[in-house]
């Protein structure tokens, strides 16, 4: 069975530490990052587990033991550096965990990838011209259009607008935009095991613009969406005011909601909780998980970050790669 790959994200955040933990919780999977930086790690988590640094990702490691496979090109001295601080050394190391967890995954060595959090400012004063994981995998991937879910057991929510300035993103609402969403949501979920999957359409404007007081984005640029969509057998539905789409998809009334804006789509998810949130990234030719919270600096290397995040976004990446899941 091909392992769950599983990378280490930015060496002085708390990623390395919810990493052992999650290999000491669950098997089948591999570690992708720097030995020495997570040997640290389970010392600091108190972990008594021996440790298996893979040559390939086709050796198997002895029962028991937290496998690690430490790609090529990662920079020297990440263990001399400071924890809980940014740094260009970090970020790199991060991307080149990632690219090479990709190309694994490509050449058919990975059943699916999982992502520890990284340092948006480390990744650019590393020189990666990518905001985050998301831009950065649709690149390694080809480039073709994806999109950011978080779900958690109560909430699934894909976003139209990510890592952009809130100015940019309302620019972006616009009819294409937007149908494209419906349908690489439409696609994804239903390869996710979901039939037909119910879309709510959460609008940009207060009270879904209110026939046109409060805006015009919903008149001109979604509704029409929502509506080739409906034409496309898609079952979407909206715009809705955004102050209680999200109550009614938790309430069962959808499977999940398409929200305009980064913060208007994360902010119901992560109030709901951090330990089940699970980023998903759709329209990827591969299953990528990740857990729905940062680098936490301020507490990296105390040993006490919850992996439970982390443990859900690996049975999500499990259950969907093992459902043929490759969206």
């Amino acid at each position: 069975m091909k392992p769950v790959l599983l990378t280490m994200g930015d060496a002085a955040g708390i990623g390395p530490e919810i990493c052992v933990k999650a290999a000491c919780a669950r098997e089948g999977g591999v570690l992708v990052g720097d030995a020495a930086v997570l040997r640290r790690a389970l010392h600091q988590c108190g972990l008594q587990r021996p440790m298996a640094v893979l040559d390939t990702l086709d050796e198997p490691a002895p029962p028991g033991a937290v496998a690690v496979w430490q790609p090529p090109g990662l920079p020297d001295g990440l263990l001399e550096l400071p924890q809980g601080q940014v740094s260009a050394a970090c970020g790199a190391a991060a991307a080149c965990c990632i690219e090479a967890a990709v190309s694994a995954i490509q050449q058919g060595q990975g059943a699916a990838l999982v992502t520890a959090p990284i340092h948006k400012e480390a990744l650019h004063l590393a020189g990666s011209p990518f905001p985050g994981h998301t831009e950065m995998l649709q690149a390694l991937s080809g480039g073709a259009p994806v999109r950011m879910m978080l779900a958690n057991t109560e909430l699934r929510v894909v976003l139209v607008t990510v890592h952009v300035a809130l100015r940019e993103a309302i620019d972006l609402v616009r009819r294409e935009r937007v149908l494209q969403t419906l349908q690489i949501a439409d696609a994804s979920l239903r390869r996710l095991g979901l039939m037909s999957p119910r879309l709510a359409v959460a609008g940009l404007n207060p009270h879904a613009g209110e026939g046109g007081l409060f805006g015009r984005e919903e008149i001109e640029q979604i509704a029409p969406a929502v509506l080739e969509a409906r034409q496309q057998g898609i079952d979407a539905s909206g715009p809705f005011a955004p102050d209680t789409v999200f109550m009614r998809a938790r309430q069962g009334a959808f499977d999940a909601v398409i929200a305009m804006t980064h913060d208007q789509g994360l902010i119901p998810v992560k109030y709901l909780g951090l330990d089940e949130g699970v980023n998903v990234t759709l329209g990827l030719p591969f299953v990528r998980t990740s857990p729905d919270h940062g680098t936490a600096f301020d507490i990296a290397g105390q040993g006490r970050a919850s992996e439970a995040s982390l443990l859900a976004a690996w049975r999500m990446a499990q259950d969907f790669s093992g459902n043929s899941a490759a969206s």
